[in-house]
């Protein structure tokens, strides 16, 4: 490996809620052992390349206020990519952290040609797996940015030209056998320009077939080279444009279910994205889990008096509680993880801030998953539901959804017992009242 970049730090341990060390672990235990699995089984903590390594700090109004090396200006490119490689993965191994995550662009700088693109991304990811075999951290997933280029101002595979949608299919097909090459669980599709800023100009029925048609190309190259990871989607409803066509996971759903891709492809669902849709991260991933598409999740938050996507580190374990319970009762995410795809404030400078803000959000979820335990264990909420919806097991429920009842079947049933049935308190308060004791331990 070479010279440390962060010589003064060790890697980092668990060392309970007692300690007074900054850089430790309170909550999260990798080797503690809840419902039958080891904690970093249950959460399989990702870091990201491309906020933690390659942002430089910038925003509309600012130019990038984060001192890196590998982004000065001038520098050999594939120097500045070697270099930023290794200070990542001495990041990674001193941080604990069992994955990362990655797109092309973030590993390998873009070519004069899409050839020599492919020349630079195929000798990093040799240097990856180097560095992956030095360290033992793995790949939760790798992806293809199409959309930081000009060309994809329009989409990549909405847009309006196909040599556009070829160029990007190209560019998917190599970063997933790149992905594959490096053992990766999963591959994602962000489509972070796949939407409209206007109608004036777009074709909504053209740009859905050609979005369809690209996803079951990439599904049956995965078949074609035998990726045995999952192929997931992120949704998210708008920023950079005014309309994304993968809104919300409903959304993702019923594209789908269209496209007949249903079993083929899961979701990556990220907590802003889910507030930018209007959704609480409970609902994404409750309903994620009850359609069979619990695939990953990008763990952040966003600013709630900032309607953009912000990208902060996650510190409300409350609000993550009621998700790794939706989680823990779907029987866990499998092949995906928790990726911090967040990033420092614009302020924090220094380096090390990265230690501080990843420990933090891993501490953060390791609360959080100690509360959605303690729920599951205690099944309070589980038989409350269940005593809710008991009737549907009746004879009456059972018959109706069997498809043994009509309308005018009911109708009868209805005027015969004149029924005048009452509305039973839902007890939402003590609900709540009873998820804020069993997170907080009160």
């Amino acid at each position: 490996m070479a010279k440390p970049f962060f010589p003064e730090v060790e890697c980092i341990r668990y060392e309970g809620v007692g300690t007074t060390r900054e850089l430790a672990f309170r909550h999260y235990d990798p080797e503690r052992v809840l419902l039958g699995k080891r904690m970093e089984e249950h959460l399989r903590f990702a870091a990201c390349y491309w906020h933690s390594f390659c942002w430089p700090g910038s925003d509309v109004f600012g130019e990038g206020t984060f001192e890196r090396p590998w982004l000065a200006s001038g520098g050999d490119p594939m120097a500045q990519a070697e270099h930023k490689t290794d200070v990542a993965f001495e990041f990674f191994q001193k941080l604990g952290i069992p994955f990362f995550c990655f797109h092309d662009r973030d590993v390998a700088p873009e070519g004069e040609n899409f050839r020599e693109s492919c020349v630079r991304l195929d000798r990093m990811a040799a240097r990856i797996s180097e560095r992956m075999q030095e360290t033992g951290v793995r790949l939760l997933w790798g992806t293809a940015n199409l959309f930081g280029n000009p060309r994809y101002a329009a989409g990549a595979a909405t847009n309006p030209y196909p040599e556009i949608f070829a160029y990007a299919a190209a560019q998917v097909k190599h970063c997933l056998e790149v992905t594959q090459r490096l053992h990766g669980e999963n591959y994602v599709l962000w489509g972070g320009r796949e939407g409209y800023e206007t109608l004036l100009n777009t074709d909504l029925a053209r740009e859905a077939a050609q979005l369809g048609r690209f996803l079951q190309m990439v599904v049956e190259h995965k078949h074609r080279i035998g990726f045995e990871g999952t192929i997931l989607v992120e949704p998210k409803p708008h920023e950079p444009t005014k309309h994304q066509y993968d809104h919300d996971v409903a959304h993702v759903h019923a594209f789908l279910q269209k496209y007949g891709l249903e079993g083929e492809v899961k979701v990556n669902i990220e907590v802003n994205h889910a507030t930018l849709a209007g959704h609480s991260f409970q609902h994404e991933v409750a309903y994620a889990a009850a359609n069979g598409l619990l695939g990953s999740i990008d763990a952040n938050r966003g600013d709630p008096q900032n309607g953009w996507d912000t990208d902060q580190f996650p510190n409300d374990s409350s609000e993550m509680a009621l998700a790794l319970y939706e989680i823990l009762r779907a029987g866990g995410l499998a092949r995906g993880g928790f990726n911090f795809d967040a990033k420092l404030r614009r302020q924090s400078l220094d380096p090390m801030d990265l230690f501080h803000a990843h420990v933090g959000g891993m501490d953060t979820v390791a609360r959080a998953l100690e509360g959605a335990v303690t729920l599951i264990e205690e099944e309070r909420l589980q038989r409350f539901v269940a005593q809710r919806y008991a009737g549907w097991e009746g004879e009456l429920g059972r018959s109706i959804l069997d498809g043994k009842q009509s309308l005018s079947d009911l109708f009868e049933h209805v005027g015969e017992a004149a029924l005048d049935p009452k509305p039973v308190s839902g007890r939402q308060e003590m609900l709540e009242n009873w998820v804020r004791q069993s997170v907080e331990g009160q």
